[in-house]
């Protein structure tokens, strides 16, 4: 069930729960292999060579595990997938519904990270 990218692959929770526990910074999309989705990864992938310093992940929206990006306060009003989520340290720094540009992805890193 994993997602057709180039970026690391999160398949349970416990994968979830070490990301985030071994990385100071990380993005996680969570999404499908549809037209809103496709240009969030395409734009992690790019910026993946220049932000160095975050992990960059992807997790499936229809993954039995995903309750561990959808039930986020964060994510709790959110309808359009992908659900991007930006975690510092282990807390929610950023998080973001539907479609967004490489711009707009990478305004997000720099003001971040």
């Amino acid at each position: 069930m994993e997602l057709q990218t180039r970026l690391k692959h999160i398949n349970s929770e416990s994968e979830f729960n070490q990301v985030i526990g071994e990385n100071e910074n990380v993005m996680i999309c969570c999404g499908r292999m549809g037209p809103m989705c496709a240009p969030v990864y395409s734009a992690m992938e790019i910026l993946k060579e220049q932000f160095q310093q975050v992990e960059f992940c992807d997790i499936p929206y229809d993954h039995p595990e995903v309750h561990v990006i959808r039930n986020l306060p964060e994510c709790q009003g959110f309808l359009g997938l992908p659900f991007t989520v930006y975690f510092k340290n282990g807390a929610v720094i950023k998080a973001t519904t539907s479609i967004q540009t490489q711009k707009q992805v990478e305004t997000i890193l720099k003001d971040h990270f």
